[in-house]
Parts: structure tokens; sequence; C-alpha cells
């Protein structure tokens, strides 16, 4: 059995994300962190006997030292990578952990994304915009709100009938695919950033 990279999971929410990593056992989660204390992704942790911590943006004056004690148990973990998983905070990516941080988003970037582009806000847009094609995407993650560069996208097709809540089920469906996907990738080393760009090295 091959040996899987331990990650970290960022989340604020219901931990949807959480749950189909592990029930796809593509990594190790050692540790987990919300920025909210009320966010059922907790409970699905501790029941998972994920250590788990909370580290509220409102305790901390400037972003800096936020950053510095959400990413303090991922470092205490040792891990390899680190997922945000329906995490709505920014931070300020540390040297040490440039290239290690993923981020997964509900729309095709650049497209949809920005601060309070989140949860059904996404798939609202896009309805509203009228475009044919929806999707997913996996990042690694910068200091701006979805801007960093592009490891997997998966397209999900917009039907006329759709609703918000319609739409938002079957592009979750394609991020359960890519964000195993793209941990995969990043596991066997394949990935390469260049600039704005991911170059993914052939086997």
């Amino acid at each position: 059995m091959k040996s899987l990279i331990r990650i970290g999971i960022l989340l604020s929410g219901s931990g949807t994300t959480l749950q189909n990593l592990l029930d796809r056992e593509v990594a190790r989660v050692a540790c987990v962190v919300s920025s909210r204390a009320d966010a059922f992704g907790v409970e699905r942790a501790r029941r998972a006997g994920i250590p788990t911590t909370i580290v509220e943006r409102k305790a901390f004056g400037d972003r800096e030292t936020f950053t510095a004690a959400t990413l303090g148990p991922c470092r205490e973990a040792g891990v390899n990578l680190i997922c945000m998983a329906g995490y709505l905070q920014l931070l300020t990516i540390p040297g040490d952990f440039a290239g290690r941080i993923l981020n997964i988003h509900p729309s095709l970037l650049p497209s949809f994304g920005g601060k309070g582009m989140h949860g059904l806000n996404v798939h609202k847009a896009v309805l509203e915009a009228g475009v044919k094609l929806s999707g997913c995407t996996v990042h690694f993650a910068d200091n701006e709100y979805d801007r960093g560069p592009i490891v997997v996208q998966k397209a999900v097709a917009v039907s006329e009938e759709d609703t918000p809540e319609t739409l938002q089920a079957r592009v979750f469906a394609a991020e359960c695919e890519a964000y195993p996907e793209a941990i995969e990738l990043f596991a066997s080393g394949r990935l390469h950033i260049e600039g704005r760009r991911v170059r993914v090295a052939r086997v």
C-alpha cells in the first residue's frame, strides 16, 4: 500500500468537502482548522478522530497574526499540503507554504470568483449571467481570493431548468472528482508552478 501524504484541512462550513476527502482516502487528514466554532465540519472532523482547532478571524487584529494562528496546527502536524475546503477567510501565504496550499472554488475561474462569491451566491450569479458552462476549479492559493495558479478544472453544463440548488449539486459532484485528482497530482510531484500557470509533468 502506497504511503499517503499528510494534509491539513481549513474549513468554515458544513465540511462536505472534508467528508469527500476522507471517503476517497487520497491523503491522510492530519488536522482540521475551522474559522467558525459552529461549523458542522468541526463535528465531522471530531467524529473522525482528527485533531481540530478553532481559529476565528475576530480574535486577531491583523491578517498576519491570524494566518500564523491558523497555520500553526498544520505546521505542528507536519502536513505536506493544506487544502481549503469551503474556507472563507483570506490568508497571507508565508514562504514555507507557498505552492503548498490548494483551494477549490465552485466555478470555472477566473469567472465568478472573488470576495463574496461562495456557496449559492456563485450559482445564482452563473444563472443570472446566462452562461452555458459552469464547473469547478482547484488552484493554488495566494494572497487574493480565487486568483492563484489553476491546477484542475471540471466543466458542468448549465441546464435551462437549473436552479441555484440543482446546479450546486452537480458542480459539487464535479468537485468530488477534481480535488482528489489535484491532491494526487501534488503528491506525485507532477505540479510545477510557472508564473500564473501550472504545468503538469507527464508520467
